[in-house]
């Protein structure tokens, strides 16, 4: 759905959002919520994103539940209402007096199936931290769900931006490191802008991308669900378009692709798959694709 406002006032609000959301300034919540106010669903999806972010950093918990609960609940788009519901599950007890609206939602076979599963996790949580509210329990492992000690909590987020108890930090630990070191081992082709890529098609995208002045980031990590943290193949921040190229198909190739690409439905991401037959025809495909997100070369 095309924004009803000019095009030039459209991506100023973009890219203001944009700026807000990374900043980490919970003083730029009065800002976010005049944002939210404006007719365009993709500046009201990246409100919302922003204010959630914001969560961590001492935003005013009732300015952010008053703002993201009508995009929630009633937002245009499903984007916009998935995004919402996402960031309201980051305030936690705050949001409580939603939490029956957002079980309604989980019911509402109109719905779709990503929004439902978002306010489903969102009530879920929503009345965990309720609970632990009141027993005076302030986070929980993302892994086991143990209560977890303000260290505990300090040691894990800085590492990892998520909760984990001790045992479950030494573990995930230890698994990222030896994935990431077989990841970074096997970056051995250099694309024309000096990025270091896994394969011949990773490259044609990366230098087709550049040749188009689009700028990327390549195999960075990016948490997709609360649940799971991915890395995309290419990452477009200025668009908020994920790439990725599916090069194999080996059995076990294909069972951990399909689960990606889940991960992205569930979630409503932008994502655009390339695979070895359409290197041929990159140009074509690629553009024909951004285009369908309203992207226009």
């Amino acid at each position: 759905m095309k924004s009803p406002m000019l095009p030039d006032e459209h991506h100023k609000a973009v890219q203001r959002a944009l700026h807000l959301g990374r900043t980490g300034d919970p003083k730029a919540l009065p800002e976010l919520v005049e944002l939210c106010r404006l007719p365009s669903n993709e500046v009201q999806r990246l409100v919302a994103s922003a204010i959630g972010k914001l969560a961590e950093f001492g935003a005013d918990t009732e300015a952010a539940v008053a703002a993201l609960a009508p995009l929630a609940l009633r937002g245009r788009h499903p984007q916009t209402q998935q995004y919402a519901i996402r960031a309201l599950k980051k305030y936690g007890a705050a949001a409580h007096a939603h939490v029956q609206d957002l079980r309604d939602m989980a019911r509402n076979p109109a719905n779709r199936n990503y929004v439902r599963a978002a306010a489903k996790t969102a009530a879920d949580a929503i009345e965990q931290a309720s609970q632990d509210t009141e027993t005076g329990v302030k986070h929980r492992c993302k892994r086991c769900d143990t209560p977890v000690s303000v260290e505990e909590y300090t040691r894990s987020n800085e590492a990892f931006q998520r909760v984990f108890c001790d045992r479950c930090f030494d573990e995930v630990f230890l698994e990222r490191r030896n994935f990431e070191t077989q990841v970074e081992i096997s970056k051995t082709i250099k694309a024309r802008d000096g990025t270091l890529v896994q394969s011949k098609g990773e490259r044609r995208i990366a230098e087709w991308l550049s040749r188009h002045g689009i700028a990327y980031r390549y195999d960075t990590k990016y948490r997709i669900i609360g649940e799971f943290q991915i890395r995309p193949d290419f990452y477009l921040p200025e668009l908020d378009v994920y790439i990725e190229y599916w090069g194999l198909d080996t059995p076990k190739y294909k069972m951990s692709m399909y689960k990606k690409q889940t991960l992205y439905q569930q979630e409503g991401k932008r994502l655009i798959s390339i695979y070895p037959r359409d290197l041929p025809g990159l140009d074509n495909v690629l553009t024909s694709r951004l285009r369908l997100f309203g992207v226009a070369l």
